[in-house]
């Protein structure tokens, strides 16, 4: 028993009193191995040099008594009063609009809500946390929408022949709805952008070489189209089987563009050049049939009045108009970006359009 209470307490010596780990190990050999504890054991008096100290059991039993307990008590009491102390602050976040957040955020980080400091122009609360006013833009509608790229070699013409099959089921399903069709063709167009953007972002921090601005080129194009869904979702409402497919051609369209960046850049680039094109003459015949009374020309919503600067008395031609003006700039940077790898270059050796939409 007696063994046993001198082991324990040289633990409790140790940890509390900070004892040379040489001499722990030494007192609890002898004590293991019966040796009698009256020799005296040298101890470090932490000036400098070693003093003679006889562990006894007595000594132990002491030591556990009293200091341990007194030291059991002060830890105790401290927990307490910092548990008591401890009181997190709130940060609520009113809701605005759609993704301006409802939630109580604790700032037990330091990190503030930047959204809540932040106002329009006219001084009015900034009402969004999906994107900032320093990220909205102004639509270039002085932009050739009729430029087309015309297949050079095989690469060009297999990227043109896929894009065209892939236009099939898309006009069988959709037909003339296309505020559906624009919806669906958003939740693709978003993904190559992304996907580009991670492959570059790898193999730069793999070859330890810049990227030429590229990663956050194609990241921009990855984001203004997730916005360009966004503003489709206020004006759409998909069913539950339209929900369906988006998740299955997400993932079949995902899977196929990453293996075709892995091997082919220029024939990845290209096809998603072709895909704009094809989403100009949506967005083309999505005007005709506003202007033609097919489809009701509503007011814009609130979300895409913001990132666009648009003034507010917007509609939904005014919406469709900067949207296609978009897709046209994404088309001219894809090509350009095939064109690159198609003169045997690397895309750090020519500078990315960034910013440019």
């Amino acid at each position: 028993m007696s063994q046993l209470a001198a082991r324990t307490g040289l633990r409790a010596l140790l940890v509390h009193s900070r004892v040379n780990r040489n001499m722990f190990m030494r007192c609890v050999s002898a004590v293991k191995n019966g040796e009698d504890t009256k020799k005296p054991m040298p101890v470090h008096d932490w000036c400098g040099g070693f003093v003679d100290f006889n562990i006894r059991s007595e000594h132990v039993q002491v030591y556990l008594i009293g200091d341990f307990n007194m030291r059991w008590r002060r830890m105790c009491s401290a927990s307490a009063t910092e548990k008591k102390d401890e009181k997190p602050r709130i940060d609520k976040v009113k809701k605005d609009q759609d993704g301006g957040g409802s939630v109580a955020v604790p700032s037990y980080w330091g990190i503030e809500t930047a959204k809540m400091k932040i106002a329009r122009k006219d001084g009015s609360k900034w009402p969004w946390n999906c994107f900032m006013p320093w990220e909205t833009h102004q639509a270039d509608l002085t932009i050739d929408f009729k430029k087309h790229h015309v297949p050079e070699n095989m690469a060009d013409k297999i990227a043109y022949v896929i894009v065209k099959i892939l236009r099939v089921p898309t006009d069988i399903f959709f037909q003339r709805r296309y505020g559906c069709r624009a919806m669906m063709l958003e939740t693709v167009a978003a993904v190559p952008g992304m996907v580009g953007g991670m492959l570059l972002h790898l193999k730069s921090i793999r070859r330890f070489e810049h990227s030429g601005g590229w990663i956050k080129a194609l990241l921009e194009e990855a984001e203004n189209e997730r916005m360009h869904l966004m503003t489709m979702m206020e004006l759409v409402k998909p069913k539950w089987y339209e929900r369906l497919l988006v998740i299955l051609v997400q993932g079949v369209f995902f899977s196929s563009f990453f293996t075709c960046y892995v091997v082919s850049p220029r024939l990845a680039h290209r096809i998603v050049g072709y895909l704009e094109e094809e989403a100009i003459h949506s967005y083309t015949e999505f005007l005709k049939d506003i202007d033609d009374g097919k489809i009701e020309n509503v007011k814009a919503p609130a979300i895409a009045i913001d990132y666009w600067r648009l003034p507010e008395d917007a509609t939904l031609k005014d919406v469709v108009t900067v949207i296609r003006a978009d897709e046209a700039h994404h088309r001219d940077v894809n090509h350009f970006a095939s064109d690159i790898r198609n003169q045997g270059k690397e895309f750090r050796e020519a500078a990315a359009p960034i910013g440019y939409h």
